[in-house]
């Protein structure tokens, strides 16, 4: 890794920018928090869209974000830099992709997502210490998506929703 970087000089370029959520990444207290918080109002946008396009947007933002979170960490010199949350958008999205549309689901969503992102139960812990680079950066936010949207789908037909 080169010689950390202030990160509001890498946030100016348009990778830096995505990497970092808008800006949501330089919140001196719970970055990610803060990244999953601006990924809930784009989630609303995409709930219309269906279950398949969600998970088709996941696909891609995920592959996108290996590569920007890639090259942001290395000019960062960070890996997995604290400023970088297009993890959380799209581990986010991938929670409430197979959920029906509305601010309870988002909202539990949300909790669900952040409570499987900061505890990092297994393999999330593991995929977060072991795989490196923009792959490992967005690996342990797409497990606990996974494990949030499990909590989620039992939530719902608990429910009686679906």
């Amino acid at each position: 890794m080169n010689r950390p970087v202030n990160p509001i000089r890498v946030f100016r370029s348009w990778d830096g920018f995505l990497a970092m959520g808008f800006g949501s990444g330089l919140s001196p207290k719970a970055p990610g928090t803060a990244g999953t918080l601006v990924a809930v109002p784009l989630a609303w946008l995409m709930q219309p869209l269906g279950t398949w396009v969600m998970l088709a947007i996941v696909a891609v933002t995920f592959a996108f974000g290996t590569w920007i979170c890639d090259r942001v960490g290395r000019r960062l010199g960070v890996s997995d830099h604290g400023s970088l949350v297009w993890d959380e958008f799209v581990g986010y999205w991938f929670a409430i992709a197979f959920v029906p549309p509305g601010w309870a689901w988002l909202l539990a969503g949300f909790v669900a997502f952040r409570v499987f992102d900061i505890l990092k139960p297994w393999p999330i812990r593991q995929a977060d210490r072991h795989v490196h680079g923009g792959f490992g950066v967005m690996l342990d936010d797409l497990v606990a998506g996974g494990y949030a949207a499990l909590v989620l789908f039992a939530a719902e037909r608990l429910a009686g929703a679906g």
